[in-house]
């Protein structure tokens, strides 16, 4: 029996598309009473949002992670455009840190993220390049993770004093929840520094927010040598690493999304309210609160800086993903309950 499909009408700004959309009735996120938020209500999501989420999302390379039951199902990650993607789908050729090259998906447009979300997308991961230049970040991120015996409330307040630093390198920061129990800060950033130097420039500011904080705040990258602090993962700066884009929803009960917000609603902060039926009244009521946020770029030049400075004083390269190759001068990626120190020269 064929699975029942409605077709949608999409504006564009270059007209309208009819998208096609299978089982427009399956509940992607359930709820207790039985009903749910369904692949349709999540279709009529994208297209309100669409603005602000192209805003922030559009324009760079973008990795999709599917579900195709709901988020009561088995999720995994498409990057390249699949067989049978549509010519409103664009794509750009990226390289990885492997050095191998393939096209990753770009939404530029409305139709394209609703057919991401007919091709059952939840989660959307953006880059922190653009499609125009995918080597060069425009921003720099800050992931705020935090760890076994903190949450929301130590998050905020490291938020607050992350917000400190980074003006004091002539950054302007701009922060958004992101969608499950921390918070992600990011700054504008001209595209003239490749993603290890970005990276550089956020340990440089992870160890600078460390000093002041040294009992709340943590870069280390071993979780047994973090206990109970706010982790910043430097790591989420690297090329294909990446976070929950803005006004994307995460595969977690209640349909939450990752949501900007302006540094003074800090204060009361809630992001259980920040859900997919939420979100549009929000945007009507308080606007996009990271509209203008590319408008002024600023430089690493100061966090640069201070990476030098560090790394002077004996503290250089922290450990890469385990996927990553080996790295010029990074530390043995071995945790340190495990490390033997016979096998281990003095340069490690």
């Amino acid at each position: 029996m064929a699975s029942e499909r409605v077709t949608l009408t999409v504006t564009d700004t270059d007209g309208e598309r009819q998208i096609g959309l299978s089982s427009p009735n399956r509940v992607v996120w359930p709820d207790e009473g039985g009903g749910g938020i369904t692949k349709a209500e999540y279709a009529d999501y994208v297209q309100t949002v669409s603005a602000a989420f192209l805003n922030a999302n559009g324009h760079r390379p973008v990795s999709l992670e599917r579900f195709r039951d709901g988020i009561g199902g088995e999720g995994f990650f498409s990057k390249n455009p699949p067989k049978g993607t549509p010519d409103f789908v664009d794509s750009v050729m990226c390289t990885y840190n492997s050095g191998r090259r393939h096209p990753q998906i770009v939404l530029n447009r409305t139709s394209a993220i609703v057919w991401a979300v007919q091709m059952n997308t939840i989660v959307f991961h953006p880059w922190a390049s653009l499609a125009a230049d995918t080597d060069n970040p425009v921003e720099l991120r800050i992931d705020l993770d935090p760890q076994p015996g903190t949450g929301m409330a130590e998050a905020i307040v490291a938020a607050r004093e992350l917000r400190a630093v980074l003006r004091e390198a002539d950054l302007e920061p701009f922060i958004k929840t992101s969608g499950n129990r921390g918070l992600h800060v990011f700054c504008p950033i001209a595209p003239e520094w490749e993603f290890l130097t970005v990276r550089h420039a956020v340990i440089a500011t992870g160890r600078e927010l460390e000093r002041r904080m040294p009992e709340a705040v943590t870069t280390n990258w071993w979780k047994e040598e973090r206990g109970e602090r706010i982790f910043v993962d430097f790591n989420q700066a690297n090329r294909d690493r990446t976070m929950a884009g803005a006004y994307s929803p995460r595969a977690l009960p209640g349909a939450p999304v990752s949501t900007p917000i302006h540094w003074e609603e800090l204060d009361d902060l809630d992001p259980k309210r920040f859900t997919v039926r939420s979100i549009p009244a929000r945007l009507a009521e308080v606007g996009d609160p990271w509209a203008g946020m590319q408008d002024a770029p600023g430089r690493i030049d100061t966090l640069l800086q201070w990476w030098d400075r560090d790394a002077e004083n004996g503290l250089g390269e922290l450990p890469f993903p385990p996927e990553f190759p080996k790295m010029p001068g990074e530390p043995p990626r071995v945790q340190p309950s495990k490390k033997v120190a016979a096998n281990w020269e003095n340069d490690a």
